[in-house]
C-alpha cells in the first residue's frame, strides 16, 4: 500500500483557506489532493477486482465479481434490480449473469411474487469460492493496515461510507 502524506500537501502550507486558494481556476487544494488519491485508489481497486475475479474462477470477468458481492449481500435479486444497482443496461447485465450461470456460480429460480420473473441467487459452489477470495482479501487488509490504529480504520470506513452515501443522493 502506497503511503501518501496528503496532510502535508494540504494543511502544511497554510493554503486552502480562501475560496480560490491553491489554484487559479478556483479549485481548492484539498479537492485536488482528494481527486489524486481517489484516482490511485480506484486504479488499484480495478486491478484488485480483476485478480479477485480470476481467483473465484479463471474465466470470471472483473465486472462480474461485483455481482457476486451484491448477491452475497442480498441473498437474491432480480436481474432488473441488479442492473439498476450497478447502473448498466439489461443487455450488459444479462450477458454477465449468463456467464456466471455457465460457470455454475449463480442460479435462477422463479420469483414467488411474480411467476414471469426470476430471482438470481449465488450457488453453494459460488458462495464457497467467493467467500474464500473475500476472506483472503480481508486478511490482506488486516496485514496492510496492521500499523494503523483501529480508530483510524473505523474513521476511514465512516468517511468512505459518507462519501458513498453522498454520491448516491
Amino acid at each position: 500500500m502506497e503511503k501518501r502524506a496528503m496532510g502535508a500537501d494540504v494543511h502544511g502550507s497554510g493554503m486552502g483557506k480562501g475560496p480560490n486558494s491553491g489554484s487559479g481556476n478556483g479549485v481548492h487544494r484539498e479537492f485536488l489532493a482528494l481527486e489524486r488519491e481517489l484516482a490511485v485508489f480506484l486504479r488499484r481497486a480495478r486491478a484488485n477486482s480483476g485478480e479477485m475475479a480470476r481467483e473465484v474462477h479463471p474465466d470470471l470477468e472483473p465486472a462480474a465479481y461485483g455481482l457476486l458481492v451484491r448477491l452475497e449481500e442480498t441473498g437474491h435479486q432480480r436481474a432488473t434490480e441488479l442492473a439498476g444497482y450497478f447502473g448498466v443496461g439489461k443487455a450488459t447485465m444479462s450477458r454477465q449473469l449468463r456467464a456466471l450461470e455457465e460457470l455454475g456460480l449463480v442460479t435462477r429460480e422463479p420469483d414467488p411474487a411474480d411467476g414471469r420473473a426470476s430471482l438470481l441467487r449465488i450457488t453453494d459452489e459460488g458462495r464457497v469460492r467467493f467467500r474464500r477470495v473475500r476472506d483472503a482479501r480481508r486478511a490482506r487488509y488486516v496485514q496492510k493496515l496492521a500499523d494503523w490504529d483501529r480508530a483510524e480504520i473505523a474513521e476511514l470506513a465512516r468517511l468512505l461510507h459518507q462519501l458513498n452515501a453522498s454520491a448516491e443522493s
